[in-house]
Parts: structure tokens; sequence; C-alpha cells
């Protein structure tokens, strides 16, 4: 039997790369030789022991490469087309599904989640959840595609005014996208808070009209600064202590956006008569919703600017030992290059 190499997470806090089987692709699916694979906080709670996960499970739900084998009935590609893909499947049928609400649906899988992912050399995936990548586009541009959804499925979620004065904690490589889409969305001030001077100089490249370092900002200047408080405050961190204290500067009638993944066992302090008195709208915002073609033509528009975003590239066999460690704290996006 043909084998990979895949890196194997096999419960909380053990991952290892390994020879696994080839999978073959069933009826429907498509088999992907992968190129590039991005690394998710997700990715990092799965590891940790902090999400939905089975175990073993492959990670790895970012990602682009080329066709390597068709099932049955999956026909639209061919042999060497250059893609990316949806990693979240849909069954298509159920309330959610029929009602533009497929991220939700009750069926829910999703590749590299419940299923095997792409850090490995190859991954199935259902010939729906395919698309081609455009000429020109490349594979690092490709394994952002699915981060790039996420924020257009935010964006729709959020629906920021022209104007509004906007607050985002978080500049890594998802804050730097919103910082982006926010820009272009036509809000006003927009202020950025991180723990990383590199990362807040690129925030100001992108349109951030004020920066903070965190820990060394004085917070009565920005409270001077916006008495009223923020018309949108964003957390892109999945931190319960800054999303407790992002919440002090949202305004009256303010709208707060949860786009952060944190743990699923935090909690954060809440109060009900703010949320009350003050007319807040709190939204979160779960994977993507229907939004890869949007996400596409953003990226080949080069209206959202990813490749800048890429900090680092490793190779597979140094994936286990960067989930124990942990990234730097200068790096955005690190990817793994597989093909």
């Amino acid at each position: 039997m043909s084998t990979m190499k895949a890196c194997v997470i096999e419960g909380p806090r053990r991952a290892a790369v390994r020879e696994v089987p080839i999978p073959a692709p069933g009826p429907g699916e498509v088999l992907i030789r992968v190129e590039r694979a991005g690394i998710c906080g997700t990715d990092v709670h799965i590891y940790k022991g902090e999400y939905v996960s089975p175990y073993p499970v492959i990670p790895g739900h970012e990602f682009s490469g080329t066709i390597a084998g068709l099932g049955e009935g999956a026909d639209q590609f061919r042999i060497g087309d250059r893609v990316t893909a949806e990693p979240n499947i849909h069954c298509g049928r159920c309330a959610y599904c029929l009602s533009h609400r497929g991220n939700h649906c009750e069926s829910w899988q999703a590749v590299g989640v419940t299923r095997n992912g792409a850090m490995a050399e190859y991954v199935t995936v259902p010939v729906g959840n395919v698309f081609r990548l455009p000429d020109g586009m490349s594979f690092a541009e490709g394994a952002f595609i699915e981060p790039l959804a996420c924020v257009v499925h935010a964006m729709n979620r959020l629906q920021p005014a022209p104007g509004a004065r906007t607050l985002l904690f978080g500049a890594g490589a998802m804050g730097q996208q919103l910082i982006q889409a926010l820009v272009h969305a036509g809000v006003s001030d927009l202020a950025v808070i991180d723990i990383s001077e590199g990362k807040l100089a690129m925030a100001a490249e992108w349109g951030a009209t004020r920066t903070f370092l965190s820990g060394q900002y004085d917070e009565a200047e920005l409270l001077d600064d916006f008495p009223r408080g923020f018309d949108i405050v964003v957390d892109a961190t999945g931190i319960p202590k800054v999303i407790e204290q992002a919440l002090k500067y949202l305004g009256p009638a303010g709208k707060y956006l949860q786009f952060g993944v944190t743990a699923r066992t935090a909690a954060i302090q809440l109060s009900p008569f703010d949320l009350f008195q003050k007319d807040w709208t709190l939204i979160g915002s779960m994977a993507t919703n229907d939004t890869f073609h949007q996400a596409l033509q953003w990226a080949k528009a080069k209206r959202i600017r990813l490749e800048p975003l890429v900090t680092r590239v490793i190779g597979l066999d140094d994936l286990p030992r960067l989930f124990e460690n942990g990234a730097g704290p200068d790096d955005l996006k690190v990817q793994i290059q597989i093909g």
C-alpha cells in the first residue's frame, strides 16, 4: 500500500510526523497533492485538546495543491489542476443549510477538524468544495483563501457603517486581513492594539489610524480621545482577558465582533446592564459561510494582500516542534511547504 508523510495529532499535546496510507478518493471526492498548508489558531486548539476534534486526526484546513486523483463523479476537474478547497462540509438538506446558515449544519464536518486534513502530502475533499486557483495566484495565496473567507463572513455579519469609529485587538494574520477589509469598508478611526511593534507597523501601512502597544498605552488617553467609546470593537485574539477589556471600549449602539477563537471552556464576565442600557449588538463569526468565491475574488484583485502576511515557511517535520513551542511573537502566518 502506498504511504505518505502526515502530521498526526494523537491526543492532547501529542503530535508526530509518520507514514500513513494515502487516502483514496471516494465517489464525489478528489485527491489533492498538498503544496502549502497554513497553521491556524484552531489547529493549536486541536493540539491542546481545546476543540471539537476526535483523535487521532491529521489537522490542516487552510491549503492549496494540485489534483492527483478523481473519484467517481468528480469529472469537473483534471489531474494537475491547481486548486484550493473549502474545508467545511455541509449536508445541504437541514434547516440551516436551506436557510443560508450552512456553517451551522446539523451534520457539519470539516477537513482537518473532524476528518483528516492537509498537514500531509495528500488529502481527500468533496468535489463540491474544491475551487480552481486563478492564473497567477501562488500556492501561498491559495492556502490563504480559507482564512480570507472567514473574514468575508465576518464582514457580512458585521456590516460596518461608513465612518464607523473602530477598535481592533490583535494584529496577527487574521487581524491584518480584518484591518484591510475594514479600511475598504470605509471606517473612519481605526485603532489597533497588539503586543508586537512590527505587527502594529504593518497595521499602519494597511490604514490603521492609531496603534497602541499592548500593556504600554495609556488607557485614560484612549478613553479621553474616544469618550463615548467606539462604534465597532473587534477581538481577533481569542484571549478572555483581552475580550473583557475590549468590551469596556464599546460605545452606545455599538457592535462587538468576536472573531478570535477561544478555548471551548473559556468564560468572561459581562455586565447585562451595559448590554441593555447601551443597546449593544454582540456578534459571533463562525468559520465561513459560502464565502469562498468572494474571498477568491478579493485575493485575485489584490484588494486584500495575502503574501506579505506569510512570515515563515517550515517543513512538515518541523510542525510538532512548532505546536509544542508556539510561533514567534512577530510571526503572522506560518505555512508548511509540503509539495
